[in-house]
C-alpha cells in the first residue's frame, strides 16, 4: 500500500472554506486549533487593549488580532497566528497593503496558554516565532499566573503578578502590570 502525504501550502490554507475553525500551518502540516475558552479571550483582551491604545496613540505600528496569519517560512510553508501581535510602523510601511498573510514575523508575539495546550506545542510556537525573527515572544500562563518573556532561546525572563511587563526596545515605553493581565 502506498500512502501519499500532501503538503499544504499557505495558498491552500488561505483558500480553505470557513468551517468555523482556526488553523495554523506548520512546515506544510495543517493544524486545527480549538476555540478558546472565555477566560482565554478575557486575558487576551486584557493585554491587547492597552497595547493597541498605546501603539495607536504613539503611532509606532500596528497591533493584530488572533486571526492574523504570519507567513514565517516557505517550502514547506509555516503560517502562525499569535493571540496578539505587533509590527512596528517602518515594517508596515515597507510592506504596504498586501493580500494574504503578513510576509514575515511580527516584532512582538503574545500567546495566552489555553487549558488544552500542550507544553511541547507552546514551546514549538516560541521557537518558530524566534527563529523567524520575532524580537519578543510573551507567554501568558493563566494556571501559574506568570508571564514569560523570550528574547531568544536562552534570554528568558519570568514575571510574577508583582512584576511589570515592559515593551523594552520592541514597543518602547509600553508597560503593563502583570496583575492587570489576570483581572
Amino acid at each position: 500500500m502506498t500512502i501519499i502525504s500532501r503538503v499544504t501550502t499557505a495558498a491552500d490554507l488561505l483558500a480553505l472554506p470557513d468551517d468555523g475553525c482556526r488553523y495554523e500551518l506548520v512546515r506544510g502540516e495543517l493544524r486545527r486549533m480549538s476555540p478558546a475558552d472565555h477566560w482565554h479571550g478575557r486575558l487576551v483582551m486584557n493585554i491587547a487593549t492597552p497595547l493597541d491604545v498605546y501603539v495607536r496613540s504613539h503611532g509606532i505600528g500596528v497591533v493584530y488580532a488572533a486571526e492574523t496569519g504570519f507567513l514565517l517560512a516557505t517550502n514547506p510553508d509555516t503560517v502562525r497566528a499569535a493571540d496578539v501581535a505587533f509590527v512596528r510602523r517602518e515594517r508596515v510601511a515597507a510592506v504596504g497593503d498586501t493580500e494574504g498573510y503578513w510576509p514575515g514575523a511580527p516584532d512582538l508575539a503574545i500567546e495566552v496558554v489555553s487549558p488544552n495546550d500542550l507544553y511541547a506545542d507552546v514551546e514549538e510556537k516560541i521557537i518558530d516565532w524566534l527563529d523567524a525573527g520575532t524580537r519578543m515572544v510573551v507567554i501568558v500562563n493563566p494556571r501559574q499566573r506568570t508571564v514569560a518573556v523570550y528574547r531568544s532561546r536562552t534570554a528568558i525572563m519570568l514575571l510574577g503578578e508583582q512584576d511589570v511587563l515592559d515593551g523594552a526596545d520592541v514597543v518602547p515605553g509600553w508597560r503593563i502590570a502583570v496583575i492587570d493581565i489576570f483581572r
